[in-house]
């Protein structure tokens, strides 16, 4: 599972819809919300958008891998979506906050935890004036960046989005390394030394 936090305008949609269609095999986790639709936003696009009743439900059933309130509304992830990608050999990524990514580190101590870090508040602010966010609301999710961030250094690697193709880069590159590390290859890795032993040179048919 590759986890991406950081605060709401930061730019953490855009990024995750360019790095799934950079990286073949990485799947996005949607999440469910209580939460109305952003103009643009498709339901079971974005987040699958459901009542507060159907969302309790969810949670009763053991059917959230991770939730949390954020901003008023609620937010979760799906655990038989996120389990079906893994079982179909894929990686996962999976847009939460800091609260849903503690979780996660504690369901899943593999997880790799990255934050997305603004340049500035300023930054921010206008994010959310271009989306048209009202002045109240806008005050509201700019001190919950503040505790955000503050959050950061509990995550496992720390990017920057000053410039929005440098931090896919980064993201890319984040994915990339972590996909080769030696933990993850071993599966592999025992496919190529049976064949040594095998004394074929190649894999076992079927590798």
């Amino acid at each position: 599972m590759v986890v991406l936090s950081g605060p709401s305008g930061v730019g953490k949609s855009t990024l995750c819809r360019r790095l799934i269609r950079a990286l073949p095999g990485l799947d996005f986790s949607i999440s469910y919300t209580t939460r109305s639709p952003r103009p643009g936003e498709k339901d079971g696009r974005e987040y699958h958008f459901v009542p507060t009743p159907a969302f309790r439900r969810l949670l009763e059933k053991g059917r959230l891998l991770e939730w949390a309130r954020v901003d008023g509304e609620l937010y979760g992830t799906s655990r038989q979506q996120v389990e079906r990608s893994l079982r179909e050999g894929a990686d996962v990524l999976l847009d939460v906050d800091s609260q849903g990514a503690d979780q996660l580190r504690r369901a899943s101590p593999n997880a790799v935890l990255i934050f997305l870090m603004p340049p500035n508040p300023a930054a921010l602010q206008a994010r959310h004036r271009r989306r048209g966010t009202e002045a109240a609301v806008r005050r509201r999710r700019l001190a919950l960046a503040r505790r955000e961030v503050r959050s950061a250094g509990r995550y496992d690697y720390l990017v920057f989005n000053d410039r929005l193709d440098g931090a896919l880069e980064e993201l890319k590159g984040i994915v990339l390394a972590e996909r080769c590390r030696t933990q993850r290859q071993i599966p592999r890795a025992r496919r190529i030394l049976r064949a040594f032993r095998n004394g074929t040179g190649a894999p076992p048919k079927g590798a």
